[in-house]
């Protein structure tokens, strides 16, 4: 039992601690690279999945976002449709987290699925409120999502849409960015 209470404490503190990266304007995270590392919790969360035994397999699958980058491909695209292509991943990520979330029991499992949850709805309220030149493209994913049932590989995953296309988006925007 106090196991599961110092899990969930751990997990609250974190949550709270990412709250205030969430609130930050877009062109911030943009523009400070500490902010954006300070938000991917991705190692916290696998070190907390370490603590949670029953979430390593996950009660049903959960689609994985398109990680894979073809750098031609992705160099030509429009701001909007990098940010569509991203958008489209983090939802889908999303949607199969809430879906497991919504079966699984009160615990450490839940508090690590709903922290998540809340971190993927950071990076996705980031993106959607990020001005960029251009039309508005909807999100179109760039592949055809992959399941999986291991809560590592999601957690993976995850990580790698962060730092892949996410960072590659970030970094072509590095001209809105005013160095004092």
């Amino acid at each position: 039992m106090a196991l599961s209470t110092t899990c969930s404490g751990l997990l609250l503190l974190c949550m709270i601690a990412e709250m205030w990266d969430a609130e930050a304007r877009p062109v911030d995270f943009v523009c400070d690279r500490e902010s954006r590392r300070a938000m991917n919790t991705v190692a916290e969360m696998e070190t907390a999945l370490g603590v949670c035994d029953d979430l390593a397999t996950l009660s049903s699958p959960v689609q994985l976002p398109c990680i894979k980058v073809h750098k031609a491909s992705w160099e030509s695209k429009s701001q909007q449709e990098k940010r569509g292509d991203i958008v489209a991943s983090f939802g889908v990520l999303s949607n199969g987290v809430k879906a497991v979330r919504a079966l699984s029991q009160p615990g450490c499992s839940s508090s690590l699925l709903q922290r998540l949850e809340h971190s993927i709805n950071n990076y996705l309220h980031i993106l959607t409120h990020l001005e960029l030149n251009g039309p508005v493209e909807s999100p179109v994913l760039s592949c055809v999502p992959s399941s999986t049932q291991s809560m590592s590989t999601v957690l993976w995953s995850y990580s790698r849409l962060i730092t892949g296309k996410l960072e590659w988006l970030v970094v072509s925007l590095a001209d809105r960015c005013t160095h004092q």
